[in-house]
């Protein structure tokens, strides 16, 4: 079949679905700006989405990082016949061996990835939407290939319409904490862990000013950050990582979102510490929407302090301050470090789709989902890991200053 006929037959495909389905129509938007309202609107009434599509987040990366990564906003937003928004599809497109690539904005700095839909959509969108999504994203022109990763299957209380199209696993699954209504804090964190991590607490106690804390003022954001910022480093080469904070406008995007506030309250990136009057002890930093948070990024002191397993005992706080406060899940980022295992029993399943929307996409799609399947192949297997975690260790440390 010509790629003519192909694309004849897709567009075909794309007007009878077009039909049948609850989208109206799809606008393209390519400045953040003239979506901010429609985007803000969902935001607020009560839409499905997670804390990574907000626009404060988002808007903060793209200025800061999707900008220096030469990332073009395309932003989906479909409509129905009576011109209200059904979703809204936080993409951007780059340029990669001529073939133009759509995937989530946010890049690695968002751990989940899903449009913000009308919850009443969500909760009975069928793969006829999905056509009709699809057919108006081809209209477009300049895009081959989307490059949907790291989507959830259900986020808190529904279901992710968008596994509905072909899909994978991604090449990490996400180590969660389930915060069932009215469990006891041992329930959460067995008494001998607690145990543990209060008799290692009893040591810091004893600095100056030791306290645990989240950030709420400018000021409190920007200490805590710097500290962040010089420690941070030097704890990624010595486990000869690069470091990704150093990548241009990474530092300012988080400064940013951290200081974001939110119209209910709290901010974009929320800060958690264990601090004394003579330093950060250890941080955690993540999103957070009323019932999930999730965590972005963290690190722990240089000094002596370190060896009373800060960040363990900062964990124990986060588990307990959000329970009290009703949430129902924590989860500690992409990836099975040891640490996670500690706390989080279950494994929730994130998964990626990878959709031509033009001929020549379909043999960039096709490449694009192997390379995934090949990670995932290699983050699965304890040999092939344990290969990487020696080539790693080969590698030469690069000099950090703290």
């Amino acid at each position: 079949m010509t790629m003519m006929a192909v694309l004849t037959e897709a567009r075909t495909a794309d007007r009878a679905a077009a039909t049948q389905s609850r989208i109206a129509r799809v606008d393209m938007v390519r400045d953040l700006a003239l979506a901010e309202p429609t985007w803000r609107a969902l935001e607020h009434s009560g839409g499905y989405f997670s804390p990574y599509q907000r626009f404060d987040f988002l808007n903060a990366w793209q200025r800061h990082v999707g900008s220096a990564e030469r990332i073009e906003p395309f932003v989906a937003i479909a409509r129905d016949a009576d011109d209200r928004p059904l979703l809204l599809l936080p993409l951007g497109v780059e340029r990669k061996f001529g073939i133009g690539v759509a995937s989530f904005l946010g890049g690695k700095h968002a751990t989940f990835n899903m449009p913000l839909w009308r919850r009443d959509f969500a909760a009975s969108a069928d793969t006829r939407d999905l056509d009709a999504l699809l057919s108006g994203l081809r209209t477009a022109g300049d895009v081959d290939v989307l490059a949907l990763l790291q989507q959830p299957l259900r986020w808190n209380d529904l279901a992710n319409p968008l596994a509905l199209l072909p899909n994978q696993p991604s090449v990490n699954d996400c180590p969660v904490l389930l915060l069932p209504a009215g469990a006891a804090p041992n329930d959460l964190v067995s008494n001998s862990m607690r145990r543990r991590l209060k008799g290692k607490e009893r040591k810091l106690q004893d600095l100056p000013g030791y306290r645990y804390g989240q950030a709420r003022t400018p000021a409190d954001i920007d200490r805590l950050l710097d500290a962040f910022f010089r420690i941070k480093p030097v704890r990624m080469a010595a486990q000869h990582l690069p470091n990704v904070f150093a990548d241009p406008g990474v530092a300012d995007f988080i400064r940013e979102a951290c200081a974001a506030e939110l119209p209910g309250g709290g901010r974009a990136i929320e800060i958690h510490a264990l601090e004394c009057d003579d330093e950060m002890i250890a941080i955690y930093a993540g999103v957070a929407d009323g019932s999930r948070y999730s965590m972005m990024f963290n690190t722990y002191t240089l000094s002596d302090a370190a060896r009373y397993s800060p960040g363990l005992i900062l964990m124990r706080h986060i588990i307990d301050h959000y329970a009290a406060r009703g949430y129902c899940f924590i989860d500690l980022g992409i990836g099975s470090d040891d640490y996670k295992k500690i706390f989080c029993k279950d494994l929730e399943p994130i998964f990626d789709s990878h959709i031509a929307l033009s001929p020549r996409g379909r043999v960039a799609a096709a490449a694009l989902a192997a390379v995934g399947r090949g990670k995932h192949m290699v983050k699965h297997s304890p040999a092939m890991m344990q290969l990487v975690r020696r080539l790693r260790g080969a590698l030469p440390t690069k000099a950090v200053q703290p």
